[in-house]
Order: structure tokens, then C-alpha cells, then sequence
């Protein structure tokens, strides 16, 4: 599958707009390559350059598999349309937490997009290990998009 966004390309700087920094808005996302057998769809967002460890910043998934893009500035309620159920990230809150490392060496963020063979029996708030746990076994393919972000004070 191949995961792209109109806000930034693979590599490149996530404009401030989507941290927070700016209106710590969801970039719009935009993929394909979906295999055929695909029932739902799952999201992960993390930083693996965080001080602590691998940050969690977006945890979605049960989205519909004909589902092929996420607009900009998707609400962060638990439940979006179509069943579509968001996490926790590490922020402690549900939904999207942008980008905000400490000033200092830029940061990757890994949007990364799972094609599962089932729905997720799983309730809104779960952590991204949860979500991981659950995925076991029943990812049939995935994508990935990584941005970059660097604050400077």
C-alpha cells in the first residue's frame, strides 16, 4: 500500500500548521494499493526519536477498507463516521496530537497504515499497544509515510 499526503512528501517537513506549533490539526492523508480482502483499516502515528522512547501521536482504526483518504482536521471524538473508533495517544488525550519534540534535531513521524483481514473488537481509547496486540495475525498489508519536524526554541 502507499500512504501519501498533499501537505508534505515522503521525508520532507511537516509544515507547523499540523503541530503544535500551529493548529495541531491531522495533515490530510491519501492512500491505495488496498488488497481486496481487506475488511478494515488502521492508522498509527508515533515518533521514534521522542527522549522517552517511541511516542505515540494517533492511534485510529475500524475504518472502512473502500475508505481511501482521511481529510485535514479530523475531530478527535472517539467515534468518527462509519464506525471509524480513535485511541489514546501518549498526550493522554483521544484522537491526533501533532507533532512537538523539544527544540533541538528534527524529529521523524511515521504515519503508518494497516490493512486487516477483520474488525477490531476493541473499544475507542485503546493504547497503540492494544491496537498492536489485536493486529496480530491479521494484517495483510501496510504502508508508510514519514515526515519530519524540528523546533527550534
Amino acid at each position: 500500500m502507499e500512504l501519501k499526503s498533499t501537505a508534505f512528501q515522503e521525508g520532507g517537513r511537516i509544515p507547523a500548521k499540523y503541530t503544535c506549533e500551529g493548529q495541531d490539526i491531522s495533515p490530510p492523508l491519501t492512500w491505495d494499493g488496498v488488497p481486496e480482502q481487506t475488511q478494515s483499516l488502521a492508522l498509527i502515528m508515533d515518533d521514534p526519536d521522542a527522549p522517552v522512547g517511541v511516542f505515540t501521536h494517533w492511534v485510529l482504526f475500524n475504518m472502512p477498507p473502500d475508505r481511501l483518504q482521511l481529510p485535514e482536521a479530523i475531530s478527535n471524538e472517539s467515534q468518527l463516521p462509519s464506525d471509524t473508533l480513535q485511541g489514546k495517544n501518549d498526550f493522554g488525550r483521544l484522537g491526533y496530537g501533532g507533532p512537538c519534540p523539544p527544540p533541538g534535531y528534527p524529529h521523524r513521524y511515521r504515519f503508518t497504515l494497516y490493512a486487516l483481514d477483520q474488525q477490531l473488537k476493541l473499544k475507542a481509547g485503546v493504547s497503540k499497544k492494544q491496537l498492536l496486540n489485536a493486529m496480530q495475525g491479521h494484517i495483510l498489508a501496510q504502508g508508510q509515510l514519514i515526515g519530519t519536524y524540528q523546533r527550534y526554541m
